[in-house]
């Protein structure tokens, strides 16, 4: 009898023994983390709401603050990139449509050309080339009548409420519209690339912008300066103007110095490539260029479809690209209640949210890049909306957008470009990170040791010093790595 009871208890230590172990790293990681906090100088007078959760069964791990509301900066992104695809779709495109009002007879356009923007952020000069192209292709070489813009597609508010008037003339911060122009593939629309490199020392620094274009007025107050001082430039757009101030001292062994900085009025700036574009085709406009509204009985000309929602993920997650965020919230405004604008939008991101899970009676949420002060979220409704999202079909797109540890060049890394380099994290987090001033963020999935997935939310606000805060970020997922 003896020989079987001491059995049972063997067979009994056996099979308790994994739970046992799980629930002993669990306690350990708990700790551990509570040491971090506790005891970071970059705490004093800060605050953390932190939680994880099982990723294959939701379960919470762990939390500190869980359900404290704070401000979430960038990962605000995790809410509109899932609520964009479930609403929008992965394979949903944006439309640039050009169309006349009138006919094509001979070398004449006896008409109207509208150019009809539907939300692109996508759009490059060489798209416009494209577009502007097709009236070459058809042997126009005069209009005789306007080129209207049409942006109606989105409402007329270009930013969104909390938006701080110093982030205005930053590509971050840039105005949204419904016909909008990039410089370059990070898609950062309704903005330009200014390049400052050296010359001879005395002289100033040689300026050019990215896409060429006269919209933007440039004052070059630089100077080239010898090698052993040192780069120090500043790019600043007067308000409510196109008049851009280059400032500073550009060293000789400097090969180059490179700033993004928004345009005012993006539509215009949009028309301005156009008109730019018509001239070097050889087509003469007889007409006026402004902006307007497309009538009803209009002919197609041409469309530029950009590329799918699924592959606008990568640039908007991983470089956080806020233009994208805004658009995405106008979209679905648009799209499910005909209106585009962030009230509609935001409408729409509250719906789709329930549908996860999201408790969003406790949520604050004002625009959908995260740059207002005023949005409030809990690392606890993060991680629900982390767990709930891998059901879905689009999932794979969702993860895939996210910045990873240790990638293979500056896109896979995106934002955690010079974060969690240690080997043992390489490959292993997938996670959204959020700045503002004093406030830090970090959210996503971690691949742990035991080779389990766990979901995890670092909301850090009123720090003092961002660089710190986010050192502690990466040791708190160094230890969910570990487990």
């Amino acid at each position: 009898m003896r020989k079987i009871v001491v059995a049972i208890i063997v067979i009994c230590l056996v099979f308790h023994a994994p739970f046992v172990e799980a629930k002993t790293n669990r306690e350990l990681m708990k700790n551990q983390i509570e040491h971090l906090i506790q005891t970071d100088p970059s705490m004093e007078g800060a605050i953390a709401s932190i939680s994880i959760r099982s990723a294959k069964t939701g379960e919470l791990l762990m939390e500190h603050n869980g359900t404290t509301r704070l401000r979430p900066a960038s990962n605000m992104k995790l809410f509109t990139a899932a609520t964009a695809l479930a609403v929008l779709g992965d394979n949903y495109t944006f439309q640039t449509e050009l169309v006349t009002d009138g006919n094509i007879k001979w070398a004449l356009l006896d008409g109207n050309l509208y150019i009809k923007g539907k939300g692109d952020p996508t759009l490059l000069k060489e798209d416009i080339d494209q577009l502007v192209g097709t009236l070459q292709k058809k042997g126009v070489k005069f209009i005789r009548g306007d080129v209207i813009g049409d942006d109606s597609w989105y409402d007329d508010t270009r930013y969104s409420v909390d938006l701080p008037w110093s982030d205005e003339t930053t590509y971050y911060g840039s105005a949204i519209s419904a016909l909008t122009v990039s410089a370059d593939d990070d898609y950062d629309a309704g903005s330009i690339i200014v390049k400052v490199s050296p010359q001879d020392i005395g002289q100033s620094g040689k300026i050019q912008i990215e896409p060429q274009t006269e919209y933007v007025h440039i004052v070059n107050e630089t100077e080239t300066v010898s090698a052993d001082h040192t780069t120090k430039i500043t790019v600043n757009r007067e308000h409510g103007t196109n008049t851009i101030i280059i400032e500073g001292t550009i060293s000789k062994d400097t090969s180059e110095e490179k700033s993004t900085v928004a345009v005012w009025e993006p539509t215009d700036f949009a028309l301005a490539m156009f008109e730019e574009a018509l001239q070097q085709k050889g087509i003469k406009l007889l007409g006026e260029v402004k902006r307007g509204v497309t009538p009803e009985n209009t002919s197609l000309l041409a469309v530029r479809e950009s590329i799918p929602l699924s592959e606008l993920m990568v640039p908007f997650m991983k470089l956080s690209n806020n233009g994208h965020a805004e658009v995405l919230v106008k979209e679905m405004g648009k799209v499910m209640k005909e209106e585009g604008s962030w009230e509609k939008g935001l409408e729409v991101m509250d719906e789709q949210l329930r549908s996860f899970g999201v408790e969003t009676d406790t949520l604050v949420i004002r625009d959908g890049s995260g740059i207002s002060h005023i949005n409030l979220i809990s690392a606890n409704q993060l991680t629900k909306i982390l767990f709930s999202v891998q059901s879905e079909d689009w999932f794979p797109v969702f993860l895939h957008s996210l910045p990873v540890s240790g990638g293979e060049n500056r896109l896979e890394r995106g934002t955690l470009y010079r974060r969690l380099a240690n080997p043992e994290a390489v490959g292993k987090v997938k996670a959204k990170t959020g700045t503002l001033t004093t406030v830090s963020t970090l959210s996503g999935y971690v691949e742990t040791k035991s080779g389990e997935t766990v979901i995890f939310s670092i909301l850090l606000n009123n720090v003092l010093d961002g660089k710190k805060a986010k050192q502690l970020e990466d040791q708190i997922v160094l230890q969910l790595v570990n487990l």
